[in-house]
C-alpha cells in the first residue's frame, strides 16, 4: 500500500501506519464540515484545543482513563471540543473496548492527552508493541482485539451518539458487543452514529437504533458550500422576482434557491442546497461566499439594506455592520470584488474559427475543435473517443459557430446591441436591462433561418439521429472554460421531435445568450458583448433513469483527491443541476472504500421523456435510495478514467444511467477560485 502520510494537513509522517490509519484515508472533510463528526482524519491531526473541564484543572489531575462516564463531569473532563462557540462546535472522547480482556473493558480516553486511540493503547501497556499491521486489524477484521470509536455530544439535535471511522469494516456482532458496552457504561441515553453505507446496513442487522450523518447534516443549522469574505449591502430577496433587482455590491439572502443569479458580492441561503447547483457553481467562479443559514432572512432582518462584512469559514459565518468610515473607504462598485477586493480581469473566451460551416458529428469531434463548436461539444467527442468502458456517449451533431455569426449578421446584431446598451437606465438599473434583454430574446426567436440552412439542421437529424428525440444544447466559447465553467447560464430545450420544433430550439438557444444572468455572469467576469459566439449541440435524447453530477475530487476540500462527490436524482438530470430541491449526496473515499451519504432524494416525482416532447414529471416511490453502492463504486471510477482523459484535470460530469449503462453527458473542468 502507498503510503501517504506526507500528504497529511498536520505534515507529521508516522512510519507506524499503513495506508488505511492515515488521514488520506480519513473521512471526507465535506462530511467534517456538513455533520463535523470527529473523524480518523482529526484524530490523527488534533487540534490543540482542550475539553472545558480540563482547560480548568492541571492536566495531571485529569486520569488517563476511565472505565465509565457516570456524569456529565466526568465526559467533560476527558473529551475534547472541536469549534468551540460556533453551529459546529463537537465536544467528543475517544473510547477504547478491549475485547481480549476478561471480562471485556472498556476504557475512555482523556483525549486532550493521548489524541489517538494508538497513542492510548501503546503508551498504557494495552499493547505496547503494536506495529501496524495489528492496528489496522481493529478497523479491518471482526477477529479484532481493540474497538475503537468516539464519543460526540451533538448539539444539534441534543444527544450523545458513539461512532466509528468510516472505514471500519463493522460486523452486527462487533456493533451488538459495543453497543452494549457503552450503554452500560454512560450515564445518558446514547445513540450510534452511521458513518457509511455498510454501517447503515450492519445496524439494520444489528437491531441497534442509530443516528444516520444525513439525518445530522439535516440538523444542521448551518452549512458552508464556498467559503470566503466579502463586503456588502444586505438585501433579502423573497423570490424569483426579486432578483433582478440585485446589484454586484448585495449581500443576497435567498429565501428560496433560484435557477440562475446576477452577479452578487455574497449569498446565503434559506434553503440547503448542492455543491453542484447552479449557484453555487457561480458562486465558487466569482470567488464569493455561499452558505446555507437556517431561517437567513429573519436572522439577517436587523441588517437588511445595511452594509456589512460577511465571512463565510468551515466552523460558522460572521457578519458585522460596517462603520461609516470603512463604508466612506469602499472602493467603486465598478471595480469591487468579493473575497479579494481585486478587478477582476478580463475572461477569455475560445477563440472561433468561422471558417467551418459544416455540421459536424459527434464523432469527428476532438479538442481542436472547440474553436469552432464549443469546449462543450467538443469535450463529448473526446469522451466518445476515449471508449471509458461501462460508458456511452449519445450521438448528436454540432451547429458550429459560423451558423449563429452568419444568421445574427444578416440581422443586424451588433447594431441592436448598440442601441439597446445606449437606452437610458440600461447600464445601471437591472430592471431596464432584463425588460431589454427579453425583448431581444423575443425579436431574435422570430427573425427567420436561411431556408437552406434550416433545411440542413433537418437533413442531419433525419441522417444521423433517425428524426428521434433530442436534446438542443448550448455549446458557447464562453463555458466549460478553466475559470469559468458558465453552468447555467444558457438555455436547453429538452426533447424536440419535430423540424420545426428542432429550427425554434436552435434560435432559442441563440438567443440564450441575452439571458439576464449570462449577461450579468459575462459582464462581472469580463467577457465583451460582441465577444460570445453559440454554438448549439443536437444530441440523441435518452430517458435516464438516474441523473446527477460528480466532481472527481472533494469539492469542500481540495486536499483531498482521493474522493469523489456525486449528487444524484431519479429520471432526467434538469433538477439535479437547478439546485432547487436537494439531490442525494454521497462520498467515495477510494482510499478507504466508503460510501458516507450526505443526503437523500425525498421527491415525489421524476422528469421523464414526454411522448409528445418535452418532459413530464411521473410519480416515483418516496424513500428509496437513488444511488447503490455497486453504482458510485462504478461512477467514481468513470470519473476516475475521465480525469486521466482531460490530462489530470478535476472535472465536473454531468451523468445519467439508462438500465444498467452509465451514460456521459458533459465533462467540463472543475472550477475552483478562492
Amino acid at each position: 500500500m502507498r503510503n501517504n502520510a506526507r500528504g497529511c494537513a498536520a505534515g507529521r509522517a508516522r512510519a507506524w501506519l499503513s495506508a488505511l490509519a492515515l488521514c488520506a484515508m480519513a473521512v471526507a472533510p465535506a462530511a467534517a464540515q456538513l455533520a463535523r463528526k470527529p473523524s480518523y482524519y482529526q484524530q490523527q491531526n488534533p487540534p490543540q484545543a482542550e475539553g472545558p473541564a480540563a482547560q480548568g484543572m492541571p492536566r495531571a489531575a485529569v486520569p488517563g482513563s476511565l472505565p465509565a462516564l457516570r456524569q456529565r463531569a466526568d465526559f467533560d473532563a476527558l473529551a475534547r471540543v472541536y469549534d468551540a462557540g460556533t453551529p459546529m462546535q463537537l465536544a467528543h472522547v475517544l473510547f477504547v473496548v478491549d475485547r481480549q480482556a476478561r471480562p471485556v473493558r472498556t476504557y475512555y480516553v482523556d483525549t486532550p492527552r493521548y489524541q489517538l486511540h494508538v497513542r492510548f493503547v501503546r503508551d498504557t501497556g494495552l499493547s505496547p508493541r503494536a506495529g501496524k499491521r495489528e492496528i489496522d486489524r481493529n478497523y479491518l477484521v471482526a477477529d479484532r482485539r481493540f474497538l475503537f470509536g468516539t464519543l460526540s455530544w451533538q448539539q444539534n439535535i441534543g444527544s450523545f451518539t458513539y461512532e466509528f471511522w468510516e472505514g471500519d469494516r463493522l460486523t452486527a456482532a462487533l456493533l451488538r458487543q459495543a453497543d452494549a458496552q457503552v450503554k452500560a457504561s454512560f450515564f445518558a441515553p446514547v445513540k450510534f452514529k452511521t458513518n457509511s453505507t455498510l454501517h447503515d446496513r450492519v445496524a439494520q442487522e444489528a437491531g441497534v437504533d442509530f443516528v444516520s450523518q444525513a439525518a445530522l447534516i439535516r440538523a444542521q443549522p448551518f452549512l458552508p458550500l464556498n467559503l470566503g469574505t466579502a463586503t456588502g449591502r444586505v438585501r433579502i430577496v423573497d423570490g424569483a422576482a426579486g432578483l433582478g433587482a440585485l446589484r454586484p455590491d448585495d449581500i443576497a439572502v435567498l429565501r428560496e434557491v433560484p435557477l440562475g443569479l446576477p452577479p452578487v458580492a455574497g449569498v446565503l441561503t434559506e434553503r440547503p442546497s448542492t455543491a453542484l447547483s447552479h449557484v453555487n457553481l457561480l458562486a465558487k467562479g466569482w470567488g464569493i461566499p455561499n452558505a446555507y443559514v437556517r431561517d437567513a432572512a429573519a436572522v439577517l432582518e436587523a441588517h437588511a439594506g445595511q452594509w456589512v462584512a460577511l465571512k463565510v469559514a468551515a466552523s460558522g459565518y460572521q457578519v458585522r455592520r460596517l462603520t461609516a468610515e470603512e463604508i466612506a473607504a469602499l472602493p467603486p462598485r465598478a471595480v469591487r470584488t468579493a473575497s479579494t477586493g481585486a478587478t477582476l480581469g478580463a475572461a477569455q473566451a475560445t477563440r472561433p474559427d468561422l471558417r467551418e460551416d459544416r455540421l459536424l458529428p459527434l464523432a469527428s469531434l476532438r479538442a481542436r475543435n472547440s474553436a469552432q463548436c464549443g469546449t462543450k461539444a467538443a469535450n463529448l467527442g473526446a469522451l466518445q473517443a476515449a471508449r471509458i468502458p461501462g460508458t456511452s456517449v449519445p450521438d448528436g451533431f454540432c451547429i458550429p459557430f459560423a451558423h449563429y455569426d452568419r444568421f445574427m449578421r444578416a440581422h443586424g446584431l451588433a447594431e441592436r446591441i448598440a442601441r439597446m446598451q445606449q437606452q437610458p437606465g440600461f447600464a445601471s438599473d437591472p430592471t431596464i436591462r432584463q425588460q431589454a434583454l427579453a425583448q431581444l430574446r423575443e425579436e431574435i426567436a422570430q427573425w427567420p433561418v436561411d431556408a437552406g440552412t434550416a433545411a440542413s439542421w433537418r437533413a442531419a437529424w433525419q441522417a444521423q439521429l433517425g428524426g428521434g428525440g433530442v436534446f438542443v444544447r448550448s455549446s458557447a466559447n464562453s463555458e466549460d472554460l478553466p475559470g469559468f465553467s458558465g453552468a447555467g447560464l444558457y438555455t436547453t430545450v429538452p426533447n424536440v421531435r419535430s423540424g420545426d420544433a428542432l429550427e425554434r430550439a436552435v434560435k432559442t438557444v441563440w438567443a440564450s445568450v441575452f439571458n439576464p444572468e449570462a449577461w450579468e455572469a459575462r459582464g462581472a467576469a469580463g467577457f465583451g458583448a460582441q465577444s460570445v459566439l453559440m454554438g448549439v449541440f443536437v444530441q440523441a435524447a435518452i430517458d435516464a433513469t438516474n441523473a446527477g453530477v460528480m466532481i472527481t475530487r472533494d469539492p469542500f476540500d481540495a486536499g483531498h483527491a482521493h474522493t469523489t462527490y456525486i449528487s444524484a436524482k431519479r429520471g432526467i438530470g434538469i433538477r439535479v443541476v437547478e439546485g432547487q430541491r436537494v439531490a442525494e449526496q454521497v462520498m467515495y473515499s477510494r482510499s478507504s472504500k466508503a460510501i458516507q451519504v450526505l443526503s437523500r432524494s425525498a421527491e415525489a416525482t421524476s422528469l421523464q421523456l414526454d411522448k409528445d416532447g418535452g418532459v413530464k414529471e411521473v410519480p416515483v416511490e418516496v424513500g428509496r435510495a437513488v444511488l447503490t453502492d455497486e453504482l458510485v463504486v462504478r461512477l467514481a471510477t468513470v470519473g476516475a478514467a475521465v480525469k486521466r482523459r482531460f490530462n489530470g484535470v478535476d472535472q465536473d460530469i454531468e451523468w445519467a444511467t439508462v438500465g444498467d449503462r452509465i451514460v456521459l453527458l458533459q465533462a467540463r473542468p472543475y472550477v475552483e477560485r478562492r
